[in-house]
């Protein structure tokens, strides 16, 4: 008797200790960095997840000799951050539509995960050519080229040489603009000619602003493109296939295996790629399709509707949970749609959740890929005596 008392007495402890020690849900910050917390109808719970700044300290380091740290940007009720290796934004963090803030941004928690993680792109200005060049090959006055290669064989944004793994001079003119500008000798990664390439960052009205301005001292391809991947819901909150997506634009890139451009862009009627009008992304990325067989679903260039270099808008993205619509408005002829197929949960995130397969979603303003090496399409040297400008636009709102 006494035996069973001493029993039931241990149980009646642990059980009002589990109660105590059970947190709230809207004190959790989720650190799993495998599995994501589902409710009871199995969809995601992001009330687990709390959006702030990571310590800016984590950042702090050198690169190429040069120190390393995270530039806040504050603007009402927006706040981003730049970290100067790679000139890549960290956080993004807007209001939902119940003004929660939420951090659209995907990223790590500090610059040693930046420089382990699978993969390379997360956040960073690509360059000096964004998007893929074929077998890292091109000719230009005459003279033959040979580019690193990365990506089956080809060259992807440059290659390990690119911008995104170096350090650039930063300089915060105020809490809410930071330039950014590196300097690429003649010869890296293969290239000609030194190029020194500024990109301003400004953060107002819910707007994030790129405005890049570039010089060289020889004649070299030249495209770079802001790498953000976002989630709409925020980080760690599951797929963008329940994203709604628009793309102004009538014609995309038909693509081989490799994902190197085939020709002449076509037309995108009646096919998956027709996002002229809100589509939902996922709702035919699994139709029996070679274009999204080869890119593994969609991982594309469309050509915009525009005849010159105003500044116009591109697409819009709206997130299903979060209400938050980011409207991306460039002077750029393209943009790149890439929906993540290829994330496999070997990066952990920001806040303690691995990235799993569609994610996240990049939308990089760009010229057409392989350039250099299709005469009709738009030029991509830039020469001595020109300057190269481009401004891009994220705004944010419900």
């Amino acid at each position: 008797m006494q035996k069973n008392l001493i029993t039931l007495s241990i149980a009646a402890l642990l059980f009002v200790a589990g109660c105590q020690s059970k947190p709230k849900s809207s004190d959790v910050t989720m650190t799993d960095s495998t599995t994501s917390p589902t409710t009871e109808a199995g969809a995601l719970d992001t009330t687990a997840i709390t959006y702030k700044l990571n310590d800016p300290a984590a950042y702090d380091g050198e690169v190429d000799g040069k120190k390393v740290a995270l530039y806040v940007l504050k603007d009402g009720d927006a706040t981003v951050t730049i970290s100067n290796f790679g000139a890549r934004i960290v956080h993004l963090i807007v209001p939902d539509k119940t003004g929660k803030p939420t951090d659209v941004s995907l990223g790590f928690a500090s610059l040693a995960d930046y420089r382990k993680a699978k993969e390379s792109f997360f956040g960073p200005v690509v360059g000096r050519y964004g998007n893929r060049i074929a077998k890292g090959q091109f000719t230009l006055d005459g003279k033959p080229y040979q580019l690193e290669l990365n990506n089956n064989g080809n060259s992807l944004h440059s290659g390990p040489s690119g911008f995104h793994n170096h350090a650039w001079d930063a300089k915060k003119i105020d809490n809410k603009t930071v330039e950014m500008t590196y300097v690429s000798k003649d010869g890296e990664g293969g290239f000609p000619g030194t190029v020194t390439t500024k990109v301003t960052f400004t953060l107002s009205n819910n707007e994030l602003k790129l405005d890049y301005v570039a010089t060289t001292d020889k004649a070299t391809p030249y495209n770079p493109t802001s790498h953000g991947f976002f989630n709409l819901n925020g980080e760690g909150s599951g797929t963008i296939n329940n994203h709604t997506l628009q793309i102004q634009a009538d014609r995309y890139s038909a693509v081989d295996k490799g994902l190197i451009p085939q020709g002449e862009p076509v037309s995108v009627t009646n096919t998956p790629f027709d996002f002229r009008q809100p589509t939902v992304i996922g709702q035919r990325v699994d139709e029996q399709n070679e274009q999204l067989a080869n890119g593994g679903g969609y991982d594309h260039n469309w050509v915009l509707n525009k005849k010159d270099n105003s500044l116009t808008e591109a697409a819009v993205v709206t997130g299903d949970e979060s209400g938050i619509k980011m409207t991306v408005l460039t002077t750029e002829p393209a943009i790149q749609f890439y929906g993540g197929n290829f994330f496999a949960g070997g990066d952990v995130g920001k806040y303690g959740r691995a990235i799993g397969k569609r994610e996240g979603l990049a939308l990089e303003c760009q010229h057409y890929p392989d350039s250099p090496n299709h005469p009709t399409y738009p030029n991509t040297i830039l020469r001595p005596g020109q300057t190269y400008k481009q401004t891009t636009i994220y705004r944010f709102g419900k």
